[in-house]
């Protein structure tokens, strides 16, 4: 299996960071990347031009430090609106224009846009056309199996994104009226990989490395997407790296090594929201890494109710010392 070509970038590995709103900012992707995220997108981009300088688009604008290639994702239901968001994007530095087809939020889809867009080829055409023909970088597509049961039309998506000149496409392997519940589904990205020749990414429900082992064996897809199962274990792209290269999954780290890895993301984020906000923001983070540890719902209270960076670093550190001596979470 060849490495995945998008454009000019060829990505050392096969298991990608999928855009989150809320989840995906400079910090998180930073540090997925550094363990092991062959690529990841930013979170979600409105094309409105009225809502481009805003304090939470210029956020998540931002690239400064993040490995290349840098990925922004736009949202819009027009195509010239498209296409402008596209080339302001990549004038600011963006070398690969994602496009999101799969958003399944009631705010995006009322507005014609996610993957309110599936129900209308013709409009899809329309955009992807427009947005590839606007810029000079690499535009890819997310787009989930369809609207719903009824109308499952990946297949036909999947064409005409290639013909307008999409570079790879990811994949959710459930409807727009699945949302996220029921389990994701990979005979349509098995489908949509036989029907193109560009890269393939499956996406949904991906949570572990064999299951993204299993997932790339039974739909043939070029790589990956991994979304929830990073939130507080963002060394999962690590552990597929090892699986896909033949090597023992690596051990899951140890309370001490998740104590670091929290730290730094933790600091991170104060560095890059200020430290007030900050320390709102990492508490979902916190959250997450701790899910599943002994005392973890206590301690989650008592952190939700800290304000400050500084006590939030060091009630990390006291919860984690003191779990320093037990054995590690299986993977």
């Amino acid at each position: 299996m060849s490495a995945i070509q998008i454009g000019p970038y060829r990505l050392t590995g096969r298991a990608l960071l999928a855009p989150m709103a809320g989840v995906t900012d400079l910090p998180f992707r930073r540090l997925c990347r550094r363990m092991g995220a062959a690529l990841a997108a930013g979170e979600m981009l409105s094309a409105d031009p009225r809502l481009w300088d805003t304090r939470e688009s210029r956020r998540r604008r931002d690239h400064c430090d993040e490995p290349e290639p840098r990925v922004v994702q736009i949202a819009g239901g027009d195509p010239a609106t498209m296409a402008d968001a596209a080339r302001r994007n990549a004038d600011a530095g963006a070398q690969i224009i994602d496009i999101n087809m799969g958003c399944p939020a009631k705010k995006v889809c009322n507005k014609a846009a996610g993957s309110a867009l599936l129900r209308d080829e013709s409009v899809v055409a329309a955009i992807l056309q427009a947005t590839v023909r606007a810029v000079d970088v690499p535009v890819t597509l997310k787009i989930r199996t369809g609207w719903d049961a009824a109308s499952r039309n990946a297949l036909a998506i999947a064409r005409i994104a290639e013909d307008a000149g999409i570079q790879a496409l990811a994949v959710h392997g459930r409807t727009r009226a699945c949302r996220f519940e029921g389990d994701a589904e990979y005979a349509t990205v098995a489908a949509v990989k036989q029907a193109v020749r560009i890269p393939v990414i499956a996406n949904g429900d991906i949570d572990s490395p064999a299951k993204a082992l299993r997932v790339l064996r039974d739909t043939g897809a070029d790589g990956v997407m991994i979304g929830r199962a990073a939130q507080g274990r963002p060394w999962i792209f690590r552990e597929i790296a090892a699986l896909l290269a033949g090597d023992a999954t690596p051990q899951a780290p140890t309370a001490s090594q998740v104590r670091d890895i929290m730290l730094a993301h933790l600091r991170d984020l104060y560095e890059f929201y200020g430290h007030e906000p900050g320390a709102r923001i990492a508490r979902k983070h916190i959250g997450w890494y701790c899910t599943e540890r002994p005392q973890a719902e206590a301690f989650r209270r008592s952190v939700m109710q800290v304000g400050s960076a500084e006590a939030q670093l060091a009630m990390v550190r006291e919860f984690f010392d003191a779990l320093a001596e037990m054995p590690p979470i299986a993977a």
